[in-house]
């Protein structure tokens, strides 16, 4: 017996009707993209390793998918390594290659790769699929499409205000209401200096970055595995549970961080981009959420993350400033700040709430009901003129059993049914029926092409 066909875990597939919806999120994000004036850029879906390892922190490394190299992918493999099962050193002598785990880094490659033909500060938007070897969970994925948008050359904070109101702008569009979160990684830095921790920043971001999923006690629980001492979680705690409004928070940051250089610094650029956003008026709440981490390494000041207040899903966009990231490619010194919609989070969303509009279908507009070789033929023609004028048509390939043909209009959505029989080829219209009302008419195609467009 044949083995039941099957796709792997963390991965899709989309009906006609998925894909409708699913590029509908994709176009309202594209056109607001363009309006906000970011230009699109491609990168290939595999990346040599060299280009992603060491950019995502350890945790990050583990979850790269690793292409082993083409023919005999043995051939430089150390048999000592072999025997001893060393993973890591297999990984580097089997695999050059992998799949991009974000959008990010490979835009810093593609940057100081072309360079000499861009116009900084360089405006790109990106949407593409990405690969992580993650455990499949509800709204994680080991294939997801991400859609990002980043500014390059330019250290000006009103990048990151712009940014804010892109997120607001998109999900006004979709309908979802949301919290945007921010942060500052300096802060971060300057919290970990005045607890007496200040070289276990990487590790305290990779664990406060959790508290959402696994809680504030289990994120102590990491902090001690860490080697955070007693006094320095118990300084830390409060800090992560700050509340009151935005104002309130930065007042007692400023205070607990007022010996801190970097600290101050973060709060800083916290209180100009929340006074730009705030001069905006955007309609989702926009809050300083001081337990935000963004576990990456590479961001160097505002984080970002956007929570769907109906759902419970995880983060469905984030991002920051990363101002180091292209100098491991050979370009130090350029700054850079981006966000990223993940596209596959946002499609569940709208699917529990219902949010989509009611004119998205997968479906033609008019489907031409196939009466025999003649009428067929004059449906083509008919069809050619519709077609040219924008309207979505088709005609039923075979010339069945009429109620076979309206079952099938009926079944794929069809919003029209066009008919072509000997009374209307003789006389040069055609029959149109309403699927929704049951009204029919009978038009000629210049008033069949008024009355659908």
């Amino acid at each position: 017996m044949a083995q039941k066909p099957s796709i792997p875990k963390g991965t899709r597939d989309f009906s006609p009707v998925e894909m409708a919806r699913r590029n509908y999120i994709f176009d309202t994000i594209r056109r607001a993209f363009s309006l906000f004036g970011y230009k699109q850029i491609e990168t290939p879906a595999m990346e040599n390793l060299s280009t992603l390892m060491g950019k995502y922190g350890e945790e990050g490394d583990k979850l790269l998918f690793k292409i082993l190299n083409s023919g005999d992918f043995m051939k430089g493999v150390n048999q000592e390594d072999l025997q001893e099962k060393n993973l890591a050193r297999l990984t580097n002598e089997m695999c050059e290659k992998g799949l991009r785990y974000d959008l990010t880094v490979p835009f810093a490659r593609f940057v100081v790769q072309h360079r000499a033909d861009l116009q900084m500060p360089f405006k790109r938007f990106q949407i593409q699929p990405v690969w992580r070897a993650d455990r499949p969970q509800k709204g994680r994925y080991r294939e997801f499409y991400q859609c990002d948008a980043d500014v390059v050359g330019s250290d000006s904070l009103h990048n990151e205000v712009e940014l804010l109101s892109l997120i607001d702008y998109v999900m006004e569009q979709l309908g979802i209401n949301v919290v945007i979160k921010i942060n500052n990684r300096k802060v971060l830095a300057g919290i970990a200096e005045v607890i007496g921790a200040e070289d276990k920043l990487v590790d305290i971001t990779v664990a406060i970055d959790k508290i959402d999923k696994i809680g504030l006690e289990n994120v102590n629980k990491e902090l001690r595995e860490k080697g955070l001492s007693e006094d320095a979680i118990a300084k830390l705690e409060p800090i992560l549970t700050l509340s009151g409004s935005n104002k309130d928070k930065l007042a007692v940051l400023s205070d607990l961080l007022s010996v801190s250089d970097q600290g101050m610094k973060g709060i800083e650029e916290l209180k100009e981009v929340l006074t730009g956003i705030s001069g905006l008026e955007p309609k989702a709440d926009v809050e300083l959420d001081v337990s935000l981490a963004r576990g990456l390494n590479y961001y160097t000041g505002t984080i970002i993350e956007v929570k769907a207040k109906d759902v419970e899903i995880g983060s469905i966009t984030g991002g920051g400033r990363y101002d180091n990231l292209t100098g491991v490619f050979g370009m130090p010194g350029l700054s850079g700040v981006g966000i990223s919609f993940g596209a596959d989070r946002i499609y569940d969303v709208l699917n529990q709430l219902e949010l989509y509009p009611a004119e998205i279908s997968a479906s033609v507009k008019v489907l031409f009901i196939n009466f025999g070789e003649e009428e067929a033929r004059r449906a083509e023609q008919v069809i050619s003129k519709l077609r040219r004028a924008g309207i979505s048509c088709q005609l039923y390939p075979d010339a069945t059993k009429m109620k076979k043909q309206m079952a099938y209009a009926n079944a794929e959505g069809v919003q029209y049914v066009a008919l072509i029989g000997e009374t209307e080829l003789a006389e040069g219209t055609v029959a149109l029926k309403n699927m929704v009302s049951g009204e029919q008419k009978t038009l000629t195609v210049d008033e069949l092409i008024k009355t659908l467009s």
